[in-house]
């Protein structure tokens, strides 16, 4: 069974359909790359993927549980989907050590003493241990984004979702977040990834979702989608990002 599944999902802002019949199964331990144009409904879909948006039709489900129906828990479901956002989100009068321990304290109601261990640990894995008594001003945003990678893991989820968390970095500073996904993806941890970083996406990705106009019209390997695409759509926009 896999982990993430998508069932013929349809999503909706008024008139407008941004994702059309949705189908997607993401493998335990599988780096997902979700790639298109603008306004292709690629992070809609990964917002779906913890109900931060509702969905008109379909299924969200994670190992087999319907995250989309009524009446789910949807607090137990979010704790085992991480998500990070292109914003970093940090809390600026708390440091990044307290920005990571902030949510297992709150929503599994653990004591800081508890989470300490674990979040000192994670943050050296991102390669903050340094930083750990700093406050978000005083980091770069390459910084801020790991700690809210570091944030998201705290958490231990099953599943890591990234919404475009290169798009507001300058460019020198995208390579050291980057690196931190190439890490968690070697470690074995489930990943759906919406990305514009091509040479990520064809070095860590077991696999590539081409998504255009709300719909998923390409799916494959990445040495098979960048070298060969099967669809007119996908050699389009190879053409214009290669």
């Amino acid at each position: 069974m896999s982990l993430l599944e998508f069932d013929a999902v349809d999503k909706y802002y008024g008139e407008t359909h941004v994702l059309k019949g949705v189908s997607l199964d993401i493998d335990e331990r599988e780096v997902c790359v979700v790639i298109g144009p603008s306004g292709s409904g690629k992070s809609t879909l990964l917002r779906c993927a913890n109900r931060l948006e509702e969905i008109q039709g379909g299924e969200v489900r994670l190992d087999g549980t319907p995250i989309s129906a009524e009446g789910a828990n949807v607090n137990a479901l979010r704790q085992q989907i991480g998500m990070v956002f292109q914003s970093f989100n940090l809390f600026p009068h708390k440091t990044a050590l307290e920005n990571v321990t902030l949510a297992p304290t709150k929503v599994k109601g653990l004591e800081k003493e508890e989470v300490r261990p674990l979040a000192e640990k994670l943050l050296d894995e991102v390669g903050l241990s340094a930083q750990k008594a700093s406050y978000p001003n005083q980091l770069s945003g390459g910084q801020q984004q790991r700690v809210a990678i570091a944030r998201a893991l705290a958490m231990e989820p099953r599943v890591m979702l990234f919404d475009e968390v290169t798009s507001a970095l300058d460019p020198e500073l995208v390579g050291e977040v980057l690196e931190v996904m190439r890490g968690l993806a070697e470690d074995g941890m489930t990943m759906m990834v919406v990305t514009h970083e091509m040479d990520f996406a064809r070095e860590v990705g077991d696999r590539i979702v081409l998504m255009a106009d709300g719909k998923i019209v390409e799916t494959g390997p990445p040495e098979e989608f960048f070298t060969n695409p099967k669809t007119d759509r996908g050699k389009q926009f190879l053409s214009k990002i290669l």
